[in-house]
């Protein structure tokens, strides 16, 4: 690159002298003249140089014109020498206006050029101040700012240390690598902490600090591209808001889940009360009759007890469910859960479930559909039956009253799929990708369909135990959950079966 440049500059000079020349012959041989006119052609000349390519090649232009000025067109001709005292006031004259014009050209050219690229350095600051704004959620905001940084200004790379999370995200056409990364990763960490900074000519790279006010809350590097000083000083100003910005968002979430959890506690205490309620009063009816009347017949003893029977297991599968959901909420913020696995069949798992649901279903027809001879799963039975008894609920929920829910067991691939399709209204697109979030819910039936978004998160959370998948489909009118379980149980990182 440098000898192109070196090349084209050597160039230049060359067609400035020729630019001469060519006046000078054609002053001289082709057209009459007169000493002042050749002077205005020689001045115009310098002037188009100037503003064309730049002081120097002017300057050369300006010395050339006057030698060839004097030479061809002052007395006596054909000699670097002047005869008359007023041509000697003449050439001086020529020589500093052409001087002096040519660095006045050249300077406002420069200033043309300073200008535009000022205009530049905005453009592209209030590119990379929008990038901040229309950040991707889902994405680490840091991560996003160092490709936006390398995408907007042409750095050939990027490089973002968070001071506060301890991460360090790079972008670029190339990456730093190798021991020249380790290098540098020590001076962004000591730029964060201390505030210093590293300036590196031959490799056009610089490493600065993010301040938020006083204190370095982060540090960035860039390679490529030389910024002045204040286009860098924008850059660091607006990284540090981005990060500011991701941090309070951060902040804002975690007080609504925490608002939002003691509100589930609250209304999970009044339901499981609720719940509790009815088999309790069913127990409490059987055994008040069995013992204001305990000679009644055989048979009517037994029915009585049945009763109580069922109710208690009723009651035993609502304290164990409601146990479930707080030791999985409490999990999922730790991101592990424990399981206790046993071979389950996947028919009696769905059989199971249904039966569990008996209430919520009422008359709605549930078509299952299963293939014959399906393997056996080791899962959590307890987990394993929440998760799906939380899809189907969720089917039941958001589906009209009458219409069917069907489920569907298929083996393939070594995985278990459980889907269970419902004809509700459907799911919007840019939704489904949140439907697995906690405290989720679609703004289209939040206000209408009870509910606290929690549901479909803990099923997505014991299928992540388990090593399988949930996902979702969805149309106007038909939506599906498949729930994609390994046939063989899988270990985790530490070696551990689960």
């Amino acid at each position: 690159m440098g000898k192109l440049r070196l090349a084209g500059f050597v160039l230049r000079l060359l067609l400035s002298v020729a630019g001469v020349a060519i006046v000078t012959a054609t002053a001289f041989y082709a057209i009459p003249h007169n000493p002042t006119t050749v002077g205005f052609a020689y001045l115009l000349l310098v002037l188009v140089i100037a503003s064309t390519w730049g002081l120097a090649e002017a300057t050369l232009t300006s010395i050339a014109a006057t030698l060839t000025f004097n030479f061809f067109f002052l007395p006596p001709v054909g000699r670097f020498t002047i005869a008359d005292p007023q041509n000697w006031v003449a050439l001086f004259s020529f020589l500093a206006t052409a001087l002096i014009t040519s660095r006045l050209s050249a300077r406002v050219k420069r200033q043309a050029l300073d200008a535009v690229e000022r205009q530049r350095d905005i453009e592209r600051l209030y590119t990379f101040s929008r990038a901040i704004l229309l950040s991707d959620p889902v994405e680490p905001v840091a991560k996003q700012l160092a490709r936006k940084l390398a995408e907007v200004f042409g750095l050939d790379a990027a490089v973002l240390f968070d001071r506060r999370t301890g991460e360090i995200h790079r972008a670029g056409p190339s990456d730093f690598q190798g021991a020249d990364f380790e290098a540098m990763e020590d001076q962004l960490h000591d730029t964060a902490t201390q505030g210093t900074s590293f300036v590196d000519p031959e490799r056009k790279r610089v490493i600065t600090a993010v301040r938020l006010g006083s204190e370095p809350i982060a540090s960035f590097a860039i390679q490529g591209v030389f910024m002045q000083d204040s286009v860098l000083q924008g850059v660091s100003n607006l990284i540090a808001i981005g990060l500011e910005r991701a941090r309070a968002q951060d902040l804002a979430h975690q007080v609504e889940a925490a608002r939002r959890s003691e509100q589930l506690r609250t209304t999970l205490i009044d339901a499981m009360a609720h719940e509790f309620k009815t088999p309790l009063t069913s127990i409490r009816a059987a055994t008040t009759s069995l013992l204001s009347s305990p000679d009644q017949p055989l048979a009517s003893r037994t029915e009585l007890l049945q009763v109580a029977d069922e109710e208690a297991q009723h009651l035993q599968t609502l304290i164990d469910d409601a146990l479930d959901m707080a030791r999985l909420e409490s999990d999922n913020n730790n991101r592990h859960v424990q399981l206790r696995r046993e071979l389950i069949d996947p028919r009696e798992l769905v059989e199971a479930v249904v039966e569990s649901l008996h209430t919520q279903i009422d008359k709605r027809p549930i078509e299952i559909h299963c293939e014959e001879s399906l393997p056996q799963l080791a899962l959590d039975r307890r987990l394993s039956k929440l998760a799906l008894k939380q899809v189907l609920d969720n089917a039941l929920k958001y589906s009209p009253p009458r219409s069917p829910v069907t489920v569907r067991v298929s083996d393939g691939n070594g995985m278990i799929h459980f889907e269970v399709t419902d004809s509700g209204p459907g799911i919007p697109v840019p939704e489904q990708g949140r439907l697995f979030e906690r405290f989720y819910r679609s703004p289209s039936v939040k206000n209408q369909i009870p509910g606290f978004g929690l549901g479909l998160a803990i099923a997505n959370s014991i299928v992540q135990a388990h090593h399988g998948q949930l996902t979702v489909t969805s149309r106007p009118g038909e939506t599906t959950f498949r729930m994609t379980l390994p046939i063989t149980a899988q270990t985790d990182r530490t070696g551990t079966r689960q």
